[in-house]
């Protein structure tokens, strides 16, 4: 069958290798360079700090392997809201679909933006936040949200040439910046861990404390405190790690779905979980515990950078983390637009969302995702997007994970090529810890993330909406 003349038809051009690409580049953006820093000043200690990145490490893989059983039942584009209708029905899966287009997947890309902006001023100090280029009112348009939009165009216009162009530059900068980061952890290994910041970072490895802005001091904390400082620590390391299951939504144009979907998740979450923990512990190797709690900006990998090669470099991590943003959002924006595809094939998305371009890709949902997370760019702040983005991230994986138990009494006959690794336990123990993080968002960080679950509950609304006008 001649694949070009099939009008309107993805076409399978994914491997295993690129679909495992995929999920490394989506994953490893900015946030293994920045968020340690944050986590420190919640926690205080190396201990807590490498324990949270392992327990997000575990958390992250039941839910990759978990996803493996709905991807090899559910081989089409659209991934997770697919999932979300088959487990449940339309409303549940247009919540998902629009708070992924209103924050999730947007937001996301926004944030990531905002990050490579963050360390294009540090070779180019114009190009910072501090730089306004205009203002009205209390409108301030700053140099920085200029150059994650201008990103964020170029890489939507590449990506509407076809998922061929996408998917080699996704392949070619991750594997970039896989090589880069563990060449960052070797060398930090060999020329800069001292046994004396490794052991006086170790010494009280479970003294927890959180450091006070008001006082300018740490405060020891205990029981619920301790527990808040870990909630709050691990929007950072949960948000470093996901975007995982970005391959599931462009499973229509991989080959054999129903092997390298899952395989591709497993693989890369692995891949990713190793490289974050073993970074982490090059941090503590390298750098006093009090730097990493006030490096510059966040900026904790260029402090580490500075020990490991001095000022040089401070500039060759710079253009690492450039790379390293671009292909995670080279990734998010191909992934992303396939589930607006989808949702408008339902007649629950703009029509023009369902169509292919001459290059078989929609062309139509990359730009609407773009110009969204353009405009998202313009609040500028980093760690607010965060905060919205992961409470809803939650939420819906919690809800994802637990339509493997509905859909197993539901469609008992169904064909499953891969079924859920640790099932039930494992499955059961993510809904657990995911929705024991998301009560404590909730409590901790009501401002951020509670706007997060206001945005997707006014979605019920504007379901009902459109669905009275399509009846």
């Amino acid at each position: 069958m001649d694949n070009q003349k099939e009008e309107g038809s993805f076409k399978r051009e994914l491997g295993l290798f690129d679909g495992t690409m995929l999920v490394v580049g989506s994953m490893i953006g900015s946030g293994i360079f920045i968020v340690s820093s944050e986590m420190t000043r919640y926690v205080g200690s190396a201990g807590w700090l490498i324990l949270i990145w392992v327990l997000t490490a575990v958390i992250t893989m039941i839910a990759a392997v978990s996803y493996g059983e709905l991807s090899a039942m559910f081989p089409k584009a659209g991934g997770q809201y697919v999932y979300l209708k088959e487990a449940y029905n339309k409303l549940i899966a247009f919540l998902y679909g629009w708070s992924f287009f209103a924050v999730i997947q947007t937001g996301t890309i926004a944030a990531v933006g905002v990050a490579f902006s963050k360390f294009a001023a540090y070779l180019y100090e114009p190009l910072s936040d501090k730089n306004i280029l205009y203002e009205v009112g209390s409108f301030q348009l700053n140099a920085a949200q200029l150059v994650s939009i201008v990103t964020i165009v170029i890489l939507t216009f590449i990506n509407s040439r076809g998922v061929k162009n996408g998917k080699m530059l996704q392949t070619f900068l991750t594997i970039i910046k896989i090589l880069s980061l563990f060449g960052l952890i070797i060398f930090g290994f060999a020329l800069a861990a001292k046994a004396e910041i490794w052991n006086a970072n170790w010494a009280n490895a479970w003294d927890s404390k959180m450091f006070n802005a008001d006082s300018n001091a740490w405060v020891s904390i205990s029981g619920g405190a301790l527990m808040s400082g870990i909630v709050a620590a691990m929007v950072g390391s949960l948000f470093s790690s996901d975007a995982w299951n970005g391959v599931t939504f462009i499973a229509g144009e991989i080959r054999n779905p129903q092997r390298n979907v899952g395989l591709s998740l497993f693989l890369g979450t692995l891949i990713v979980s190793i490289i974050y923990i073993l970074a982490n512990l090059m941090y503590v190797a390298v750098v006093p515990i009090d730097e990493i709690a006030h490096a510059p900006s966040d900026r904790v990998a260029i402090v580490a950078a500075q020990y490991i090669f001095g000022n040089t470099g401070t500039i060759i991590i710079a253009v690492m983390i450039m790379v390293s943003t671009f292909a995670c959002n080279n990734g998010l924006i191909m992934a992303g637009a396939r589930v607006y595809y989808t949702m408008a094939k339902d007649g629950l998305f703009f029509q023009k969302a369902s169509h292919l371009n001459k290059f078989n890709v929609p062309a139509w949902a990359l730009w609407a995702q773009g110009i969204w997370a353009s405009l998202l760019c313009l609040t500028g702040k980093y760690g607010a997007l965060l905060d919205f983005v992961i409470i809803i991230v939650l939420i819906f994986y919690i809800l994802t994970i637990y339509g493997i138990f509905i859909l197993r009494k539901k469609m008992p006959n169904a064909e499953r090529p891969y079924k859920a690794f640790g099932y039930p336990v494992l499955p059961f123990l993510y809904i657990l810890a995911a929705s024991a993080i998301s009560i404590g968002l909730l409590i901790t960080k009501t401002s951020t993330c509670g706007w997060g679950v206001v945005i997707m509950l006014i979605g019920i609304p504007v379901y009902y909406f459109t669905k009275n006008k399509t009846d």
